[in-house]
């Protein structure tokens, strides 16, 4: 029988499937993921999978949330964006400065107007003397021009540019979005060359494992929007799998549960993402994915992804009491794991003087070699303090702080990271879960206790009741999940409650919910019931620890399917391969229509040959791009989004007109009795 192998690479943990070929999991097994060589974890998970099996497999289809954690982290590799006929409230805008330093966004003269007429010419040598200064301390560029969505020459004129000096990875904005909105665009561009490296370096480990279990079988990598796509067209536009793992989870739970409507929760160890389904699809956001603070112009499942996750941090927030994330660290249950000669070190830090460097330890994370070339001697030491084990940061600060400051510079570049005390020691001290140490985790919780207690004046615990101060950080998580429900049910309500905002609002309904099942008692005036129609279902790795407790306050159904801690890469293999291109006409001036695509807008004096050239040109491009991402004679549809205005005077009056193509193919063949 052949098998499909769904792989599923997360902050946290690394999944591995074997689909049979009637949609069933054959085996399913998990492994750390090794965020510093990904190659380990993943020929872990893949060398737990019975090998006879693996020499059946037919396809290969991978997901993936670092590119999502990397965006709700505000981490990546370094990049540069080449701006030409941007302006600087434009820049602001954009938030490309809340990313990048700002030697990296570079404004150039040039970009066009809304009819592609050139604004001014391309400034060349500007752009040249910023190529050469800049192209060994960038990973690859980014290039949105003024308007390149109605005239693309100065983008590709600048790519050439690129490649010529530079020869690194390119990402031209109308390559990734064709509507107007040049601050979003510019951002778009600048995250998908942010993610090229490491998307790049997953698909080479992918491919490193696969030869070295002699799997030859197409590869295929899960997009945003839940379908499949080919390795060059990943590699070429990645922030399409921005979403990857949240929609394989959706796509996942989908077929595990069988359920046509629900909201499908998928917690992981950096993030919590939300989606609805409803009539066995789900959502698709129509003005781009919401993840963290971005709104990058992709096309996704409809999700909402907050930095909350099993390994997320849980700080001081001031005012406001305890808060977690979105910064994620390793576990210090995962840390005594791995490393048991730091249980010691942290019984030593329980018996000594609160710091808020306690809890402390510095690991590797990333390999990035554009950053590791801008290391200074020092940090290039302390870098390699970090090669063989733990590094414990009170302890280096007391022998070496010249060392302390560029291991905190690490961890700031995203090259190293910290463990803390997270909602995962927090289940294993309540025996919740027991995955890890727990000597580790209880260790850590008397530490951040005191931490609390002494540096911040906070937590009104017995000094030795970890449980209640554990008990407290679990309430926290399910209170944080529940108002993120309550988010999401309110922009499906088209109240664009972001997270943050309206909290008067959510805080009214959450008490509404639950005093509208309260036994007893008077009779609220308002019953309110939320999901009523829409159970909860909860997957990935944690979300057995807290949902329960989630569905069950807020009067909800819920299902915790079997293979939910899977359900990520199990999804990864159920896709297809989607594939979309679209054109737009316009009426500049009475009689005149311009079709745009391409260097040089095309013109015409009738709406209906600017309208059958646009079909033919979507139609083309949606089949090629199909093909190219591997789908098996994929079908077109066709559709145009008209937009007209009424005026008084004149009627109705044509202002544009969009033409969308949309092809979808199957990556691989089921059974023939089987739909695909």
């Amino acid at each position: 029988m052949p098998y499909r192998l769904g792989i599923d690479t997360g902050g946290t943990f690394t999944d591995a499937v074997l689909v049979d070929d009637n949609k069933r999991i054959a085996n399913a097994e998990k492994s750390l993921t090794t965020r510093f060589d990904l190659a380990v974890g993943i020929g872990d998970v893949i060398g737990k999978l019975p090998a006879a099996r693996l020499a059946d497999v037919s396809m290969v289809s991978l997901s993936t949330t670092l590119t999502t954690n990397s965006v709700v982290e505000h981490l990546g590799a370094p990049v540069c964006v080449l701006l030409p006929g941007y302006n600087d409230e434009q820049i602001k805008q954009s938030g490309l400065l809340e990313i990048l330093p700002a030697q990296l966004v570079v404004r150039l003269d040039g970009g066009f107007d809304a009819l592609g007429r050139e604004h001014r010419p391309l400034d060349e040598d500007g752009a040249r003397r910023a190529i050469e200064k800049l192209k060994d301390e960038v990973s690859a560029f980014a290039i949105s021009s003024m308007f390149g969505t109605r005239n693309s020459s100065h983008e590709n004129r600048l790519k050439r540019l690129v490649v010529e000096l530079a020869g690194l990875p390119v990402i031209c904005g109308h390559e990734l979005a064709s509507s107007l909105g040049a601050p979003r665009r510019a951002l778009t561009a600048a995250l998908n060359a942010r993610m090229v490296p490491p998307i790049t370096e997953l698909i080479g480990s992918v491919q490193k494992i696969l030869a070295q279990h002699r799997i030859d079988a197409p590869l295929m990598l899960v997009k945003g929007d839940g379908s499949l796509a080919s390795l060059d067209n990943a590699i070429e536009k990645p922030i399409g799998t921005v979403l990857s793992g949240p929609a394989a989870s959706v796509i996942g739970a989908c077929q595990l549960s069988g359920l046509d409507n629900a909201i499908i929760a998928d917690m992981g160890g950096t993030t919590t993402d939300i989606a609805i389904v409803s009539d066995g699809r789900p959502q698709l956001s129509p003005d781009g994915a919401n993840i963290g603070n971005w709104r990058p112009m992709v096309e996704a499942v409809q999700v909402n992804s907050i930095g909350l996750g099993g390994d997320s941090e849980i700080h001081f927030g001031g005012h406001k009491g305890l808060s977690l994330g979105p910064r994620r660290v390793v576990p210090t249950s995962l840390l005594g794991h791995l490393y048991p000669d730091v249980i010691p070190l942290l019984r030593a830090q329980l018996d000594g003087v609160a710091s808020a460097r306690s809890n402390r330890f510095v690991m590797r994370l990333e390999n990035n070699p554009a950053l590791l070339r801008q290391l200074n001697a020092v940090e290039r030491e302390a870098w390699e303090l970090l090669s063989d084990k733990p590094v414990e940061l009170d302890a280096i600060v007391q022998d070496n702080r010249a060392a302390a400051r560029a291991l905190a510079k690490l961890k700031r570049l995203g090259l190293a990271i910290y463990s803390g005390f997270t909602p995962t020691d927090a289940v294993h001290v309540l025996g919740i879960n027991s995955h890890w140490s727990r000597d580790a985790a209880e260790l850590s919780a008397r530490i951040w206790m005191r931490q609390m207690r002494f540096l911040y004046g906070y937590g009104r615990w017995d000094a030795d009741d970890v449980e209640a101060a554990c008990r407290e950080v679990y309430e926290l998580v399910v209170a944080t999940i529940r108002r993120l429900l309550i988010e999401v049910g309110l922009n499906d309500f088209d109240l664009a409650a972001k997270p943050g905002r309206n909290d008067a609002m959510v805080d009214t309904i959450t008490r509404m919910v639950a005093r509208s099942h309260q036994p007893g008692g008077r009779k609220p005036l308002f019953n309110l019931d939320f999901g009523s129609d829409y159970p909860i279902v909860a997957v990935g790795a944690p979300a057995a620890s807290y949902y329960r407790d989630v569905a069950d306050s807020m009067y909800i159904g819920l299902q915790l399917p079997e293979h939910a801690d899977v359900a990520n890469a199990f999804g990864a293999v159920m896709g297809s391969v989607i594939q979309r291109a679209q054109v737009t006409v316009t009426q500049p001036q009475q009689g005149l229509y311009c079709l745009f695509h391409g260097d040089t807008p095309q013109k015409f004096d009738t709406l209906d040959a600017a309208r059958a050239e646009a079909q033919a040109i979507v139609e083309r491009l949606a089949r090629e791009r199909a093909l190219a991402a591997g789908a098996i004679d994929p079908e077109v549809t066709l559709e145009f989004d008209d937009i007209h205005v009424h005026d008084e005077i004149d009627g109705e009056l044509f202002l544009e007109s969009t033409a969308i193509a949309t092809a979808i193919g199957a990556a691989c063949a089921w059974r023939a009795d089987e739909p695909a």
